[in-house]
């Protein structure tokens, strides 16, 4: 047989434009792409891009409203800054590396400096119009997967100064994809609380606040569990606020310039360190750092001249110093700690109290558990060596600093109850991102209990540590975590018992978007000639009137009765995922609600959806 030769010459060179290599690899972008079940899927990254350059015109005291518009799959923006100059705004969407950011002092601190995100929202769309309003003139064109389709003149207008955007994003690449509204509401509300004085009309609904991250910790805390007043504390280029509430493990949340850092960097690892320094000089005792930071609750905000992320997302800070001829960021926030917060402790006897009970508290509960958390630890070390409860992927198998950031957005842990269920998820997963975490029967009911029974009880300690949660999220060993259980009551029961776990004892799971429940197909409905596999009763519905003449209809009541090769067409990529969203009510209210005494409110709750599951049996019966 002939050697087969690899070719390479200049016809395998090739030169791609601007909206070409945005479409080819949208990753290098705006990250993972998603159907939107998750806060940091695609369509969202899209939105904030548009977003940033509005949030720029307020900050630069040009515009003080923003309206969002979003429905079906069109989102339109629209602020009231100084306008897109006419003569540019073709340029500013689809030209790369062109905008206003780049000579001028002032966007020094803002986060979009590299001119790319505009354009990667129009590459990326089915739809992008965009429309300047400036001094009584306007200027409109319109584009369709970043080719140009229409360009109008310029004409006079009565409009407000300022910028439209509309987009549709592709489906294309946005497979199946649908806007949660709570993950939007999360990002504004993050918006106009890093922007004091703004306003943000999001469907109809307004978004302001006064006390920027105070306002943050106020939302995001309960009154009644908090164990001292809300600190605020606010100086140039940064602002902080913090409480202990009686929840496990740290809560922050970061922000650089306006941004999210939904994974931290080194600001938050430079705040957790000062808040232990500070701490700990305040009281003059060496405390366990881990009993400081304990519980806490905090949000901070700093400026940065030209940061660097680790990625196109700006999820996660790089920079190592404020700017290029300043401090530190670890020198600068410790030295702000250092000052304030031991200045607001001398000033506020009741907080340094309410604290320091917070931490002698933490440090009982430590030492409590540490002689059961030992023996739990080799447990499960001994546990992992001897039986199948975990069926692992290939991203863990090896070593993990191999493995791309896409993979690792991929990694998903299944966690399923009986052998036959997770039987068939093991036999059609993807191994290479996808593990199976077996349950042994229904678990705990933890409401109310402490930490301590999570090394006492097997299932939660070899669970815990098949996710490497047990000293917060940085270990965490899966991007997703999935609960797949039957569509029936007892399935219910079962995904409620776990969630109480995640809200009971690591909340931060939930609160960063790593829980979702996994949908499967209620109904099968075939002919000789077509399957369709049906979500809902109105699906079933359809799929019987599109294939007529009495098609065989079967209800899936559990998990086990469907076989690998249809669960592999449920794992997939078009794998339908509800996220678990804690909403404005607080975690021990939820709790309290679902899990706690029975109410006579609690029991219509249950009685009512007992009532449609009933319903679609009735249905299929009819049928």
């Amino acid at each position: 047989m002939a050697e087969e030769k690899i070719g390479y010459s200049e016809d395998d060179i090739k030169s791609l434009d601007w909206k070409e290599h945005i479409r080819l690899r949208p990753g290098m972008y705006i990250g993972k792409l998603g159907d939107g079940s998750a806060y940091d899927d695609g369509i969202y990254i899209l939105l904030k891009e548009i977003m940033d350059n509005s949030i720029d015109e307020f900050v630069m005291g040009a515009g003080k409203t923003i309206d969002i518009t979003i429905s079906d799959h069109k989102v339109s923006v629209r602020d009231y800054g100084r306008g897109i100059p006419l003569g540019k705004v073709i340029d500013c969407v689809s030209k790369i590396n062109t905008g206003g950011k780049y000579d001028s002092k002032a966007f020094q601190k803002s986060v979009g400096l590299n001119g790319v995100g505009t354009k990667a929202v129009n590459a990326l769309s089915a739809n992008f119009t965009v429309q300047s309003y400036r001094d009584g003139r306007t200027k409109f064109a319109e584009f369709s997967k970043g080719i140009i389709v229409k360009d109008e003149a310029e004409k006079e207008t009565s409009q407000r100064n300022g910028t439209a955007i509309n987009f549709v994003p592709d489906e294309y690449i946005f497979r199946n994809f649908k806007f949660i509204p709570e993950f939007v509401e999360n990002m504004i509300w993050n918006y106009v609380y890093l922007n004091s004085g703004l306003t943000i009309n999001f469907n109809g609904k307004k978004y302001f606040s006064e006390r920027g991250l105070y306002d943050l910790l106020v939302k995001n805390t309960d009154a009644e569990t908090i164990r001292y007043p809300i600190i605020h504390l606010k100086g140039h280029d940064i602002e902080v606020a913090l409480t202990h509430d009686n929840h496990y493990g740290e809560e922050y949340y970061s922000f650089v310039n306006g941004q999210h850092t939904t994974q931290g960097g080194t600001h938050q690892a430079a705040f957790r360190e000062a808040l232990v320094k500070t701490v700990r000089e305040y009281y003059k005792k060496e405390f366990d750092a881990t009993d400081i930071r304990a519980s806490v609750v905090a949000a901070i905000s700093i400026k940065v001249q030209e940061p660097v992320f680790e990625s196109q997302t700006k999820t996660k800070l790089g920079s190592l110093n404020i700017g290029p001829d300043g401090p530190t960021v670890r020198t600068f926030i410790n030295d702000f700690l250092k000052k304030e917060l031991d200045d607001y402790l001398h000033k506020h006897p009741d907080a340094a109290d309410g604290l320091l009970k917070r931490i002698m508290q933490s440090e009982r509960e430590r030492k409590d558990i540490a002689g059961i958390k030992k023996l739990a630890n080799e447990r499960a070390k001994k546990a992992s060596l001897h039986n199948r409860k975990l069926r692992d992927c290939k991203v863990h198998f090896d070593d993990d600093s191999k493995k791309d950031d896409e993979q690792k957005f991929r990694t998903t842990l299944f966690i399923t109850e009986g052998d036959s269920a997770s039987g068939s998820i093991t036999k059609s997963r993807e191994v290479a991102t996808q593990a199976v975490f077996s349950l042994k029967g229904k678990p705990l009911n933890c409401y109310g209990l402490t930490k301590k029974i999570v090394y006492e009880n097997e299932e939660f300690n070899l669970l815990q540590h098949a996710l490497n949660i047990e000293d917060g999220l940085e270990g965490l060993r899966y991007n997703n975590i999935v609960i797949a259980t039957d569509a029936d009551v007892d399935g219910m029961h079962i995904r409620m018992l776990l969630m109480t776990f995640f809200l009971q004892f690591f909340p931060d799971v939930v609160k960063n978007g790593h829980l979702y429940i996994l949908q499967t197909p209620l109904f099968r409905v075939r002919n000789k000639k077509e399957t369709i596999y049906c979500y809902s009763d109105e699906e079933r519905k359809n799929a019987i009137e599109k294939l007529g003449n009495k098609p065989e209809i079967t209800r899936f009541k559990g998990l086990g009765e469907i076989s690998p090769d249809e669960f592999s067409l449920f794992i997939g990529e078009d794998m339908r995922l509800d996220p678990v969203i804690l909403k404005d009510s607080h975690i021990k209210n939820v709790l309290e609600y679902y899990m706690g005494k029975n109410t006579q409110e609690r029991q219509e709750f249950i009685i009512s959806n007992l009532r449609v599951e009933k319903d679609l049996e009735e249905a299929l019966t009819v049928a």
